[in-house]
């Protein structure tokens, strides 16, 4: 419960439109995209940097936790107020405070959606690399929050790589700007990158100046299929070998493409086990040659069939259609994110299908092979304790696996609540602790968004 003082002060701050306290009104922002629900006591609505630190001040004031919420489109359960206390929903914070083409920057405020830059930066000649499949809905400070990526990633990087600066209000109330303006600096600590999936856990965003990059003259794309995951995850190898990078290189598994054919029966070849989307994008001229080496990457044995399509709108819209065709077949999933070398995944996704065989869990498998960023979903009821059960030890070997292969638990939802847990898998005890202190620099009172990465 909130203290009555934080309340009256909170009131004084702002209008009643932009302060919900009823728990009615609360709930609609009481969970996110992992299907937890953390109701808070309040939820305010800043639409200032001012008002973002007059808020975070107060928190501090009465030691009230503060959880910073884009759009709620996360899976890690990252904007969940576990601890009750004010989420600070920064959706009302929607200007575009500056379009500039000859500096290639776009200036905005975190609740613009993604879309929203996309469609002020087209007219322009140019686009924002960040494309995770929630474009359409997910907020520009969500995506700075976890460093989210997308199927682009391949080729052009994640959000981490598309940032120039930011302006943000830290845990204990201090208004910082960090990096610049300009594609060249190297004034002081990079603090841009480090804010930059701390999934607020650090500092509120309340201004990123974001990098744009030229649209490609055009695009193209190829589709090919294979007899079984072992002969694509060969040809994924061969193609991230060739000194022409696709924009995407997208990986279906047998499970996948079975979901397809459930809502599409003539689509795909009835005999194929695995599939690739491909994008290509440049010039005209890049196209046809890389096009080229591309499908001669893909000859192998298990080659069924690789060839080059134009319609490169229906290949996204098909993988994009895919997560929620998984509730067709579960009421549940894990949705995890992991990544590993590119030259590791015939031998990971053969050890991948060994384990969830043996602990008896459906699993379907897709996502950005061309970074090794494989999303692994198992697939169970949870009115079914004992299937439940080895769902999580299997979860837990698979984690096992991916570090073994030297590779990340999470490669763009980031850690939140739902993986916290398992971190201390990847991160040893005294860069734990060092980051830990960092965040004790940050937000000494631990009032914002407490809980969450750390075990």
């Amino acid at each position: 419960m909130l203290s009555p003082e934080l309340l009256r002060d909170l009131r004084e701050l702002l209008p009643n439109d932009r302060l919900y306290s009823d728990p009615t009104d609360c709930y609609a922002y009481a969970y996110d995209n992992s299907r937890k629900i953390f109701p808070p006591d309040a939820v305010a609505f800043p639409i200032t940097a001012d008002e973002v630190q007059a808020i975070t001040l107060l928190c501090n004031k009465y030691k009230t936790p503060l959880t910073p919420r884009g759009r709620g489109t996360g899976t890690a359960g990252g904007c969940l107020p576990e601890h009750g206390g004010i989420e600070l929903s920064l959706e009302r914070m929607l200007q575009i405070i500056t379009i500039d083409p000859a500096n290639r920057v776009i200036v905005a405020e975190p609740g613009v959606l993604n879309q929203s830059v996309q469609d002020a930066a087209h007219p322009h000649g140019f686009f924002w690399p960040p494309d995770p499949s929630s474009a359409m809905y997910c907020s520009i400070g969500g995506n700075i929050a976890t460093s989210a990526g997308g199927p682009h990633a391949v080729k052009y990087g994640t959000t981490r790589d598309h940032v120039l600066g930011l302006k943000a209000v830290t845990g204990s109330g201090k208004v910082i700007k960090t990096g610049c303006y300009t594609s060249k600096g190297v004034v002081g600590y990079d603090l841009t990158r480090l804010l930059i999936g701390s999934e607020g856990t650090l500092a509120i965003i309340t201004e990123a100046t974001l990098k744009l990059t030229a649209l490609p003259q055009a695009t193209g794309g190829v589709t090919a299929y294979f007899y079984d995951t072992a002969s694509c995850a060969t040809a994924i190898i061969a193609i991230m070998a060739l000194p022409q990078i696709p924009s995407a290189v997208e990986f279906l598994d047998k499970g996948s493409l079975n979901l397809i054919r459930g809502r599409f029966p003539d689509m795909l070849p009835p005999d194929a086990d695995a599939m690739l989307m491909i994008e290509v994008d440049g010039s005209l001229r890049d196209i046809t040659e890389t096009t080229t080496s591309v499908i001669s990457a893909c000859q192998n044995n298990g080659l069924l069939n690789a060839e080059q399509t134009g319609d490169t709108a229906t290949l996204w819209k098909t993988r994009k259609a895919l997560s929620p065709l998984l509730r067709d077949i579960a009421p549940k999933k894990i949705n995890e994110d992991i990544v590993v070398p590119v030259n590791s995944l015939p031998d990971f996704l053969k050890e991948l299908a060994q384990l969830c065989d043996n602990y008896q869990i459906t699993n379907v498998n897709f996502g950005h092979a061309g970074n090794g960023n494989i999303h692994v979903n198992l697939l169970i009821d949870p009115d079914d304790e004992d299937e439940s059960r080895r769902a999580y030890q299997c979860l837990d070997n698979i984690f096992d696996l991916v570090i073994q292969f030297n590779g990340t638990l999470s490669g763009e939802h980031g850690i939140g609540r739902e993986k916290r847990s398992y971190i201390t898998k990847e991160i040893d005890s005294a860069t734990l602790n060092l980051m830990k202190d960092i965040k004790k620099i940050f937000d000494p009172n631990n009032i914002l968004n407490p809980g969450k990465l750390f075990p």
